[in-house]
């Protein structure tokens, strides 16, 4: 059975990512395609890299506009079959729900607080408290709204599910190896221990990506969430 890990294709080199798409196929259930792959390619590439192996698309273009422009942009991604699909919770309850409704064979899934963001920079933003808090509120008003997913840090994990049930996917970037470098993540955790705090899919990218063997970096990540 593959590991939960959506390995981050963090590039804007097709070329590249199809490649690491296939290295890691026999270890992880998903690839991630963000920002930088789909507005380098476009739609081409997310073809391109599900054609490189048997995994699910998970794709992170983190929608956030006004709800009849979100909803169109989702219409026009549906015929690419992402079993995820990432919006900015913060756009609103009726932005949420009109992704959801747009792509309803997708899991639309709520970003909350983005990983790389500290309590420092929420409060320069205006949001105020603890990052915990905002992460509950947003992860609430999403799920409310038809979000079948939600994005939080691994360190809140366990504090969501208790918010807003078990009942949703729970997706956690910022997941890093013991001794890996955090890069630009403010609130990490290790795979195991996201996963033991109630996570269903990990985003794992660098770690993967920029191993020397990035085959062998999977397999390594996905044999320790084994069981016993």
């Amino acid at each position: 059975m593959k590991a939960p890990i959506a390995v981050a294709l963090d590039t804007s080199d097709v070329a590249v990512a199809t490649r690491w798409a296939t290295a890691v196929a026999p270890y992880v259930s998903t690839v991630k395609v963000g920002l930088e792959l789909f507005s380098a390619e476009g739609p081409a590439a997310v073809e391109k890299v599900r054609a490189a192996g048997d995994v699910e698309l998970f794709l992170d273009l983190k929608l956030h506009d006004i709800p009849a422009t979100v909803a169109g942009a989702a219409r026009a991604l549906a015929p690419l079959r992402p079993r995820l699909l990432t919006v900015h919770a913060a756009g609103g309850p009726a932005m949420v729900a009109a992704a959801a409704d747009a792509m309803p064979d997708t899991l639309i899934a709520g970003v909350t607080i983005l990983t790389s963001l500290s309590a420092e920079d929420l409060d320069r933003l205006g949001i105020g408290g603890p990052p915990d808090e905002a992460v509950t509120r947003l992860a609430r008003l999403a799920v409310d709204a038809g979000a079948r997913a939600r994005v939080c840090a691994p360190r809140e994990v366990a504090l969501v599910r208790a918010a807003v049930g078990p009942g949703v996917v729970r997706v956690t970037p910022g997941v890093r190896p013991a001794g890996a470098d955090a890069n630009d993540q403010a609130r990490v955790a290790t795979p195991e221990q996201a996963l033991a705090d109630g996570a269903d899919l990990l985003v794992v990218g660098r770690p993967i990506t920029a191993a020397h063997d990035p085959a062998e970096a999977a397999r390594t990540i996905a044999a320790g969430l084994r069981p016993g």
